[in-house]
């Protein structure tokens, strides 16, 4: 707990307990789970935890404003949270089940620094996001899970 009031004090945030509890849960969902605001709450509702909605939604703005966290709208417009780690990673989305996988790939981060340079830019950040299906899978679009 004292890392996490380190944490929350580095980041120029008053240690309070919400924001103790709710770094705590991202932490714990830190490289194996992305997790919306609600399910956020859901897990301190089901620790018996008294934080509202409006508090996690609070919460994790000011983590993301100060840097702690990254906000991500894959499709349908459902913000996750993550962790802002140090290291770079895409993000592969499948439609059929919602779940959210992390990539690296040092050939495609080559092959996008060199499409920006051919350009005439330099690339300063990007986010790479691909959308798949389950060979087989007859579920549109519009019919597959937001987000896990």
């Amino acid at each position: 707990m004292n890392d996490q009031n380190q944490e929350l004090r580095n980041a120029g945030l008053k240690v309070t307990l919400p924001r103790v509890k709710i770094l705590h849960i991202l932490e714990e969902a830190s490289g194996t789970r992305h997790l919306s605001a609600e399910d956020v709450y859901k897990t301190l509702l089901d620790a018996g935890d008294d934080v509202g909605l409006a508090t996690v939604y609070r919460v994790l703005t000011q983590f993301e404003a100060a840097g702690l966290v990254t906000r991500h709208n894959f499709d349908g417009g459902h913000a996750i949270f993550e962790l802002t780690r140090e290291e770079h990673h895409d993000h592969i989305v499948c439609l059929d089940s919602g779940e959210i996988f992390e990539f690296y790939d040092e050939l495609i981060e080559k092959r996008q620094q060199e499409i920006a340079e051919e350009h005439g830019f330099e690339l300063v950040d990007h986010a790479l996001v691909l959308y798949v299906r389950r060979k087989g899978s007859k579920t549109t679009r519009q019919d597959a899970p937001i987000r896990k």
